[in-house]
């Protein structure tokens, strides 16, 4: 680890006003301090933010409201998440281990970096760490890469499950910068690789996220989050489905589809919505509708299982709501 200026936010303006080059906000550091240890990150100055007042979890008006600083565990066990967004306690209690969830904040969680082995190796080439180095995974190991979104840039997979939820569930960050305040749905938070991996999010410099919003569900939404992985603890998806349905009587009202570990962002899926929306889900319909997550996939030599899992896991977390196991 390099070193590096340590200093205490005092406020959001005060965080928001620091010279942004070389800086990095500290929350849980659960993502930050690890990528400083392996020399990935080399800020040259940390600013801690754990005393803004950017806490809490509130369900009193239409919605959800999340602060940024809540940590991951407080969320998932709170009883307006468990009971309204079931989806997004699922989520959450899938991800990482009990100690990180205890440590890690929301809004960190949104901003983790991806898990290739490339990008956490300062010996290797990686255009999200150094632009123009090369995508070594694109020829090497790619076992858990991406299959959509992809460019001859980068493949590397989004990591969050919390991310590919709120996505499902069209939430909404707030965001607060030097220029003031403003929204973002957090479907344009997480950018495609292109040309340019290295620009992960639409955030400008100095930009902290303080707030996450989640629109209320209409009444008789059913919804779940599947993550299909090597191992039950502590491990990231091969493939994860979210999901929130709707029935009238048989046939699906509204549905909202959302896929993680198959995509460089999370990655919403309106051509399988469109597909089962007006239908009876029978399970040959529902197949039929989670063979369109798959459009436009670009396998690689050692992801290719992932064209047919995806399918699958959809297939398998639609029919779980119908059946209300869900």
């Amino acid at each position: 680890m390099r070193p590096f200026r340590f200093d205490v936010a005092r406020s959001v303006e005060d965080a928001v006003h620091r010279p942004a080059p070389g800086l990095a906000y500290l929350a849980g550091g659960t993502t930050l301090v690890d990528l400083m240890k392996l020399e990935v990150a080399n800020p040259a100055a940390v600013l801690d933010i754990n005393r803004l007042p950017l806490r809490g979890i509130r369900s009193d008006g239409p919605g959800l409201r999340i602060g940024a600083l809540e940590r991951m565990s407080a969320v998932a066990g709170h009883p307006a998440v468990t009971s309204g967004y079931p989806l997004l306690a699922e989520a959450l209690r899938h991800s990482a281990s009990p100690q990180v969830r205890n440590m890690a904040s929301i809004g960190g969680n949104l901003l983790q970096r991806t898990r290739c082995g490339y990008f956490r190796d300062v010996r290797t080439g990686c255009n999200k760490r150094v632009p123009g180095s090369g995508c070594p995974a694109i020829e090497g190991e790619n076992r858990t890469h991406a299959v959509l979104g992809t460019s001859d840039t980068c493949v590397a997979t989004h990591p969050s499950d919390l991310a590919v939820a709120l996505v499902a569930l069209d939430a909404t960050v707030l965001v607060h910068g030097a220029g003031g305040r403003r929204a973002l749905p957090i479907a344009d938070l997480y950018l495609l690789p292109g040309s340019t991996p290295d620009q992960e999010t639409a955030l400008r410099p100095g930009e902290l996220i303080t707030e996450v919003t989640v629109p209320a569900l209409p009444a008789g939404t059913r919804s779940t989050y599947l993550k299909i992985r090597d191992r039950q603890s502590y491990e990231f998806a091969l493939c994860s489905a979210a999901v929130a349905l709707r029935m009238r009587g048989r046939v699906v009202r509204e549905v909202r589809v959302a896929a993680g570990g198959v995509g460089t962002r999370p990655w919403r899926l309106p051509a399988v919505e469109d597909a089962l929306t007006g239908r009876a889900p029978r399970p040959d319909v529902v197949a039929a509708a989670a063979a369109h997550a798959v459009d436009g996939a670009r396998p690689l030599s050692q992801n290719r299982f992932k064209v047919l899992l995806l399918q699958r896991t959809i297939t398998r977390a639609v029919l779980s709501l119908v059946d209300g196991r869900g």
